[in-house]
């Protein structure tokens, strides 16, 4: 099983949020969704709910449109959330759970499970307004999981989270993964997509500008990084051939390279300079083929 997005087309009026976009999404895996604010990330989410109607195309999962029906096969964690703040978190996911079709014996052990999960088995009785917004968070988590959805949406996951929360939140993702859910999530933290995610999508003004596999995507972008700490200006380097971009660290500097080969001159030039700590070359982070495909107006 799994989604496939096939020549989507979403427009308010003139405007163009998603165009012809077409995405499959494999089963069992975390894809990750990347695009500045306006790439059309969450209209796409929208319309894979059901939420919002495509201007054209077709959304479907295990070769059958998601309807009403089939509504329960999907959790979906909003960025903006979205608990209601008088209620219990009990008496929450007893509601919530009930409309995905759960008996309310089910939902107390999952939700025991998960508060357990979580290190907060105290909140169960707790109104979420009497919660920090880190913990409302994890709230609106179990909200969106706790019905074992074979689909997962995750919108900004882990905004707002401290370290370890965040630490906590992927390892709940990662074994969800495993167990077969498929998940799909955006974020503006590209480590965590660079972490988590065998499969990816830039988007940029509604169409993708890069989709596949991390690996393939990394290997098809050419450019390396070589990092250099030193005792000596390395100020020089910017002007050998094959040197694309550079940046200065507290430490030395981040030089990017058109192939493999310019780092051996690098290391040619440095050698017998002074004294090197650190050279080491290395594939490029998804946040440098961000950069370079979506455009460096992009501002985090």
């Amino acid at each position: 099983m799994a989604l496939k997005i096939e020549g989507v087309t979403k427009k308010f009026g003139k405007h163009v949020a998603v165009d012809d976009l077409t995405l499959e999404i494999p089963e069992s895996q975390m894809f990750g969704f990347l695009g500045a604010n306006g790439a059309g990330k969450t209209t796409t989410f929208r319309m894979v709910l059901g939420l919002l109607e495509p201007t054209a195309g077709r959304i479907s999962w295990a070769g059958k449109p998601i309807t009403y029906k089939e509504s329960q096969i999907v959790g979906y964690l909003p960025e903006e959330r979205g608990l209601y703040p008088k209620l219990t978190v009990k008496d929450q996911m007893i509601y919530l759970g009930r409309l995905r079709g759960m008996g309310k014996s089910e939902i107390l052990k999952e939700l025991e499970l998960w508060l357990e999960r979580f290190r907060v088995p105290e909140y169960l009785n707790k109104k979420v307004e009497e919660l920090s917004k880190g913990n409302q968070q994890k709230i609106q988590f179990i909200a969106s999981t706790i019905h074992r959805p074979k689909l997962l949406i995750l919108d900004e996951p882990f905004s707002g989270l401290d370290p370890l929360n965040v630490e906590l939140l992927k390892q709940a993702v990662v074994d969800l993964k495993n167990q077969g859910t498929s998940i799909v999530f955006s974020s503006h933290r590209m480590e965590h997509v660079e972490e988590l995610c065998e499969h990816l999508c830039i988007m940029h003004h509604g169409r993708p500008v890069v989709h596949g596999s991390l690996r393939d995507i990394k290997r098809s972008f050419g450019r390396k990084n070589v990092i250099i700490h030193a005792d000596f200006d390395l100020e020089f380097l910017v002007r050998l051939p094959g040197v694309t971009n550079t940046k200065k660290t507290a430490e030395g500097m981040i030089i990017q390279v058109n192939d493999e080969g310019v780092s051996q001159d690098i290391l040619q030039e440095i050698t017998g300079l002074g004294y090197v700590r650190k050279f080491i070359l290395e594939e490029p982070s998804l946040n440098d083929i961000f950069i370079e495909k979506v455009g460096a107006s992009y501002h985090e």
